[in-house]
């Protein structure tokens, strides 16, 4: 084991929610961090177990502004994907969010029933 820990920062975008739905999670990472280090990192914060790793280094942009012209900075984008069966609940849609309350409605109905069944 590496032993560090870094700084994750989930990508909120509708590509990233898109793959989500795939079982595969978007986070932006520290510059030096490689695929080890993000797959522990994972598997430490969210409880998961962590298949595979893409990491994208991805150049900062030109912008110019009236004093001349500047760049953003540079970045890594790592997508992460995680055993089937498993979710990080930060990426969770609208939709699964609905079925999960109906869900716990349904079961607080069931025990309401039980215990009126009981008296």
């Amino acid at each position: 084991m590496l032993n560090k820990i870094i700084n994750l920062k989930p990508q909120v975008t509708e590509k990233a929610f898109a793959l989500a739905g795939q079982g595969k999670y978007t986070f932006v990472v520290e510059n030096n961090a490689n695929k080890h280090i993000v797959a522990e990192t994972i598997e430490k914060l969210f409880k998961v177990k962590v298949t595979a790793v893409n990491i994208l280094n991805i150049p900062g942009k030109v912008k110019r502004t009236r004093r001349g012209v500047g760049t953003r900075k540079d970045y890594q984008k790592a997508v992460v994907t995680l055993k089937k069966g498993d979710k990080i609940d930060i990426f969770e849609t609208e939709e699964e969010k609905k079925d999960t309350k109906k869900d716990k409605s349904k079961i607080k109905d069931q025990k309401s029933k039980s215990e009126t069944e009981k008296e």
